[in-house]
């Protein structure tokens, strides 16, 4: 078996990043780290970073990034993380994010940053079908201009060192799921 990898994940909403992690985690036992369950689990356990984010998320704010960064990088230097590696999900959403990631990480703390790459045209007709209530036109077109004014950003940032594969996203799961453990075995 390979090493357990160490993976950050990019992908627009729609691209299937949720279903290719869930493929990833079961063939290499990673960690699925989200930016939404660390905020959760922070404030649950109450601890000082939770206390922090909890103040901005009740006041109706977005926690600023060094908390952000702070939370991620406690939850990376936790037992699991460092027996079976990591998926990160939704870290780092802009340039400054992966910087500050890098930092902390350093360039040979993690394998590859992943971005799963979709047309437009073609996130928008899978996010049609799914019927959810937050992806009526108007939330979808905001939520992926603000990928691609914020996180776009942090994905080239990653190529610019070296550390970006992109992977097609289209065809079937299985297809996907192919072209990206193919890629992952080759970088472990």
């Amino acid at each position: 078996m390979t090493k357990c990898p160490r993976l950050i994940i990019f992908g627009r909403q729609g691209a299937g990043k949720g279903t290719q992690c869930a493929l990833l985690i079961e063939r290499y036992g990673a960690v699925h780290i989200s930016t939404g369950d660390i905020l959760r689990a922070a404030v649950a356990e109450g601890t000082e970073l939770g206390r922090q984010a909890d103040a901005f998320m009740s006041a109706g704010n977005l926690v600023p990034d060094e908390v952000m960064i702070g939370l991620v990088k406690d939850r990376l230097l936790q037992d699991d993380v460092e027996t079976h590696g990591f998926l990160l999900d939704g870290f780092p959403r802009t340039e400054a994010q992966a910087r500050a990631l890098i930092e902390t990480l350093g360039a040979a703390g993690f394998d590859l940053a992943v971005n799963i790459e979709v047309p437009l045209a073609t996130v928008r007709e899978r996010i049609a079908g799914r019927n959810r209530a937050d992806d009526n036109s108007e939330a979808v077109d905001r939520r992926l201009q603000d990928y691609e004014d914020k996180t776009m950003p942090a994905v080239r940032w990653f190529g610019s060192i070296g550390k970006l594969v992109e992977i097609d996203g289209v065809g079937a799961e299985d297809e996907v799921f192919t072209r990206l453990s193919n890629v992952v075995d080759s970088h472990l």
